[in-house]
């Protein structure tokens, strides 16, 4: 049985992704660095150019293992100011194109270019338009994904990596899609694929062929059902604009190196003062703070606290993540730390909901979070800094973990 790939004649969805994007900024703004084999990070790389890539380096990945690897490789702090503005001028670029753009992280988006044919061409011509004002404007490589439906768009991106463009056809999906190994479908991590291969399914042909009723007695209903849709190149999703985020979050990989529990909590100062500066500009609430950390057994575990009021104080935030992690800290001292990371959920709008009355008149701590956002804004993030982060330029900001 053969199911369409959505109901679109034309290929006319992009997968627009910045090619090894912290990496390509430090090599447009360091010629000497360009074609290079750069790493970004410290303990942990945080991101790897394509020339270190082809040593086998991939993030995150212990800084002492990618020197390994790539004994050449340059080593460079991330600049994640740089990558906020490099993002900024590419999503500008973005909605040039077309309305309908969908931002998957700061590299990456979905454009729905169906409807601007009459105005800027077919949707491959427009793809290549893309691409070159990315390359003049920005100076970043990017690749482009042309297609029927978001999942496949996103496969041909891939595949098309590096600095590349590649469409696959209306009517063609199945013939790109099945000789392609199983992993390139969204779901299929490491355990499934190797699961997938005992069976002796190693393309999503063979996956295809094996049937939904017997994928789902080797994987699951669900895992077996999602990823038969996807062998048959079915994905109905739209291209959505204007989505309002359930959680935002980030995360520092912290080395196989012991850190002290002072480290520790300053780390997790630097993401808490990051995340409430971005949920005010979000003018978003939390109701719950998250608290993830992972082991030197590479083992996880998740904490959790909800807040009896919604809030956007950095000063309450930090309370509770404090709390989790002193909750946490036995585990930490048994097992290690390499990473921590700390995520905002149960948002709400700031006008959506009815904040209690403060009898504390003395409290301005939140006049003090608007106060530092706006010397922040004006002068730099460096122009406010918390006692406990002076001197760690490591933990001062934090990527964005994926929500």
């Amino acid at each position: 049985m053969r199911i369409e790939a959505g109901r679109r004649e034309q290929a006319s969805i992009l997968h627009a992704d910045l090619d090894s994007f912290y990496a390509s900024v430090e090599q447009r703004d360091d010629p000497s660095l360009r074609g290079r084999p750069v790493l970004v990070g410290g303990g942990v790389v945080v991101a790897a150019s394509y020339e270190a890539k082809a040593f086998g380096v991939r993030s995150p990945m212990p800084g002492h293992e990618a020197r390994a690897l790539c004994p050449r490789a340059v080593m460079v702090r991330p600049r994640f100011e740089a990558y906020t503005e490099a993002s900024r001028a590419v999503f500008g670029i973005f909605a040039d194109f077309s309305p309908l753009v969908e931002g998957i992280s700061v590299d990456e988006a979905f454009l729905d270019v169906g409807g601007m044919g009459k105005v800027g061409g077919t949707p491959v011509t427009l793809a290549a338009r893309l691409r070159s004002r990315v390359r003049d404007e920005v100076g970043l490589p990017i690749t482009v994904g042309v297609a029927t439906s978001k999942f496949l768009a996103k496969v041909a991106s891939a595949v098309g990596k590096p600095d590349g463009l590649l469409e696959v056809p209306a009517g063609g999906e199945l013939a790109f899609l099945h000789p392609l190994p199983v992993r390139r479908l969204w779901g299929v991590g490491v355990k499934t694929e190797q699961r997938l291969h005992d069976a002796g399914i190693e393309t999503v042909g063979q996956m295809a062929a094996l049937g939904e009723d017997r994928l789902s007695m080797l994987l699951g209903r669900g895992t077996g059902r999602h990823l038969y849709a996807l062998s048959m190149a079915h994905d109905p999703r739209r291209v959505q604009t204007g989505k309002r985020r359930h959680s935002i979050g980030a995360q520092r990989a912290l080395g196989r190196r012991i850190k002290t529990e002072s480290e520790i909590e300053a780390t997790l100062v630097g993401i808490v003062d990051g995340l409430g500066r971005r949920l005010r500009k979000a003018d978003r609430l939390t109701r719950t703070v998250v608290l993830r950390l992972r082991f030197h057994d590479f083992d996880r575990v998740t904490r959790s606290r909800s807040l009896f009021e919604p809030t956007d104080r950095t000063e309450v935030i930090l309370a509770v993540g404090r709390g989790l992690l002193e909750e946490a800290m036995p585990l930490i001292r048994e097992r290690g730390c390499t990473l921590i990371g700390l995520s905002l959920t149960n948002l709400a709008d700031h006008g959506a909901v009815q904040l209690a009355i403060p009898f504390d008149g003395d409290d301005h701590g939140g006049e003090l979070d608007v106060a530092i956002d706006s010397l922040r804004s004006r002068f730099g993030r460096g122009a406010v800094t918390r006692g406990v982060l002076v001197g760690r330029r490591d933990v001062s900001d934090m990527p964005m973990l994926p929500d």
